[in-house]
């Protein structure tokens, strides 16, 4: 099943459950007899309440994406934590409410006992449709087609451990050798399909949704290689960990079946993160734009007063996942500026303007980019969008440098705190790594520390 088949499926499967679960409460609470009931309480308002604040929660933690091959514990699990977070919102909602009222506990006592149906219904529902999934993956429907990445041996015996466990959902249809001088048939009926160089020619052609890397702990080059092969597609990767790696506690697995995996790429934020990051970009965005509008009209009329040209500089970005837009910024140069092609900025580039000079200097020329933020191209936090013909070269210069294309690009970023503006390939590979660091660390903690930096290198004038 593909993956929106199966949000689908699981918005489907939450409506009828929370429904069910708020008419068996609603029949426990009005038609049992145990409390008293002063007329006949509401019936579809509460429900249609209810149900949004569920899809509400249930979409901020990341339980409408796919778990595809996943532990159902796992979901189980932060379900629990769901359920018991949304339901002592509403005990605090109807304790405020009867405070007002003068009424008895009984309503809150309810609570409890709606806890317990909606965490079993839902629970229920769920289980019942991933065991279904379950066995459609062991009947080969919905598979992810794999290739398994390594050496002869440790190939073969991850290749046997997947084949053992069906429910997996790996359909290996291929293997990819580390050392061409020993490629070989691993398995009659799977073929080698080349060496690390092939991987990004293989995973299109082959539809490859999964990479299984089976390499000894202490070949890291290699790996670091196989990733960057694989930077820019959508496949997951997953490595089988070196023995000593797990019983030294070094390598976090994830495990189905009692079969570990560890996944090297994993969710870069918790999803309730996410979606808090995604509000704040929107909030902040429409309140500067919308707040210091008189003071952008002024610096548009100084731009068109200073120099010749548009008041709005438009210039094609490469974004997440590669895809390509045009950045909005106030013109700072002037109109004929790339006339002999892309460059960066020098730290005396005769190109920027008087006027162009002072709002680099106080960073006032991003400020149209909140336009980008509103429509989901970039973010307020993250890598800044490069141009492409910058993105093909740098991609072939620095290794893991398309990770960065994993997240939108930012206004501002780690990079834009910690180091200077790019005037060599030297400068680009340093702020790489601090992207880098960036993504795998990302979290809201993070951006408000880069939001603060950023402040203050604005009202410290250091732009340029």
């Amino acid at each position: 099943m593909s993956d929106r088949r199966e949000i689908l499926v699981l918005l489907v499967t939450d409506l009828i459950t929370t429904c069910l679960a708020w008419i068996v409460y609603y029949m426990f609470r009005v038609q049992s007899g145990l409390f008293s009931v002063n007329g006949e309480p509401d019936y579809w308002g509460p429900m249609i309440a209810v149900t949004l604040l569920w899809f509400i929660l249930f979409f901020a933690v990341g339980l409408y994406r796919p778990w595809y091959a996943a532990s159902r514990f796992d979901e189980l699990s932060l379900l629990f934590k769901t359920v018991t977070f949304g339901s002592l919102i509403l005990f605090f909602a109807i304790f405020l409410d009867d405070a007002g009222k003068a009424t008895g506990a009984s309503s809150r006592v309810l609570i409890a006992v709606y806890w317990i149906d909606i965490l079993i219904m839902v629970s229920a529902g769920r289980m019942v449709l991933r065991s279904i999934q379950r066995r459609m993956l062991m009947a080969g429907i919905g598979v992810h087609n794999t290739i398994i990445v390594g050496s002869s041996a440790r190939s073969r015996d991850l290749f046997n451990e997947v084949v053992k466990y069906p429910g997996l959902g790996y359909r290996v249809v291929g293997f990819i050798s580390v050392d061409r001088r020993r490629q070989g048939a691993h398995d009659r009926k799977v073929p080698v399909l080349g060496g690390i160089d092939d991987i990004p020619g293989i995973i299109g052609p082959h539809d490859i949704r999964e990479v299984l890397i089976a390499l000894d702990s202490t070949d890291h080059g290699r790996l670091l290689e196989i990733i960057a092969k694989c930077n820019g597609h959508n496949v997951g990767l997953k490595i089988m960990p070196d023995l000593y790696d797990i019983i030294s506690g070094q390598a976090r697995t994830n495990q189905i079946y009692g079969f570990p995996l560890i996944e090297i790429t994993p969710q870069l934020m918790p999803p309730w993160e996410e979606s808090t990051k995604r509000l704040i970009d929107v909030v902040v965005s429409i309140l500067i734009l919308g707040a210091g509008l008189p003071l952008w009209i002024i610096v548009a009329l100084l731009i068109k007063l200073d120099s010749p040209g548009p008041v709005l500089y438009r210039q094609e970005r490469v974004g997440k996942d590669g895809v390509s837009f045009d950045i909005i910024k106030f013109r700072s140069m002037g109109k004929d500026a790339e006339m002999q092609g892309p460059r960066w900025a020098g730290r005396q580039d005769p190109r920027v303007t008087r006027f162009g000079r002072f709002i680099r200097q106080l960073h006032l020329d991003e400020i149209p980019q909140m336009i980008n933020v509103l429509k989901g191209d970039m973010s307020l936090i993250g890598p800044r969008p490069e141009r492409p013909v910058f993105v093909k070269r740098l991609s072939k210069e620095i290794p893991l440098y398309q990770r960065r294309l994993k997240v939108r690009p930012g206004i501002t970023g780690w990079a834009q705190v910690k180091q200077k503006y790019d005037e060599t390939i030297d400068d680009v590979k340093k702020k790489v790594q601090y992207d880098l660091f960036y993504i795998e660390n990302m979290s809201l903690r993070m951006d408000f520390k880069i939001l603060l930096n950023t402040a203050y290198h604005v009202l410290m004038g250091r732009g340029r």
